[in-house]
């Protein structure tokens, strides 16, 4: 099963009646890869803006996690480990969430093999890593699209 269509079915408790999951991806707060590959204050400085910006915003991150869009909210989950060939890597729980309202951009910037998400709530931008594959367009043509009809 894909990334994405475990995030869409593990979100349903958290979803209220009628809302839905129209795009999603895995991500890690940014310098997660930094302070694995060695470089770990470095990356740990980068992780601990991230999460600081996220919560100026009254937004939680967690690593791994799902980004996820619904037709209503931007929502954070806690992610359980991949462990590989589809294994693992389910949703645990609901971290944070914002309405859309509240969103002001979701950019995304190409970084070597991953991308680099930066997400602004509030007027307070955080960044996540997110790997190539990730469906990074569909969350932010959803979003441009849930904004444009507002």
């Amino acid at each position: 099963m894909r990334s994405e269509d475990k995030i869409r079915a593990g979100a349903r408790p958290w979803l209220a009646e009628g809302e839905q999951v129209l795009a999603a991806f895995v991500a890690r707060p940014r310098g997660w890869t930094q302070g694995v590959a060695g470089s770990i204050h470095a990356g740990a400085g980068q992780q601990g803006a991230a999460h600081a910006a996220a919560e100026a915003a009254s937004f939680r991150l967690g690593s791994p996690m799902a980004l996820a869009i619904t037709d209503r909210r931007l929502l954070s989950l806690s992610m359980g480990a991949q462990v590989g060939m589809g294994v693992g890597g389910g949703v645990k729980d609901l971290l944070g969430e914002a309405p859309l309202s509240a969103v002001d951009a979701i950019e995304v910037k190409r970084l070597l093999v991953g991308k680099v998400v930066t997400v602004t709530i509030r007027g307070n931008s955080f960044k996540l890593e997110v790997g190539a594959g990730a469906n990074t367009k569909g969350v932010v043509a959803a979003f441009e699209q849930r904004r444009l009809a507002a």
